[in-house]
């Protein structure tokens, strides 16, 4: 999936396999976030639903969802379905039905961390 710049129309998305549904104009599409517990999944969900950030985040217990509806600049509007997954290892077995038929996958890691985790089999 991509939004292309020059004409504001969201490409890539072809059926409800690929994790969105589509009409003429409208899009809804499976977005999950992916990461160990602790780098900021949740203040990034957060972020682009509400526009908040809350730095006493709370862990996220299995996965918490979140909607947010964007409107495209040819008048075709996208609602994301936003699947925030725990990052402890006692919740990895789960991730896999989170992420099921997702169109959209982002992963999120700390930098500044040595470790970096392996875990998310997407493949």
């Amino acid at each position: 999936m991509y939004v292309d710049r020059s004409t504001g129309r969201l490409g890539g998305l072809n059926n409800s396999e690929s994790g969105g549904v589509a009409d003429a104009k409208n899009l809804r599409v499976k977005l999950v976030l992916l990461g160990d517990s602790g780098v900021g999944k949740s203040c990034i969900v957060l972020r682009f639903v509400r526009g908040q950030f809350d730095p006493t985040s709370k862990v996220t217990i299995g996965a918490s969802f979140l909607s947010q509806t964007i409107a495209l600049q040819d008048s075709t509007t996208v609602k994301f379905e936003i699947w925030d997954t725990a990052g402890q290892e006692r919740y990895a077995a789960l991730a896999p039905l989170y992420y099921r038929g997702a169109a959209v996958a982002v992963i999120v890691y700390d930098i500044t961390s040595q470790r970096r985790s392996t875990k998310h089999n997407i493949g």
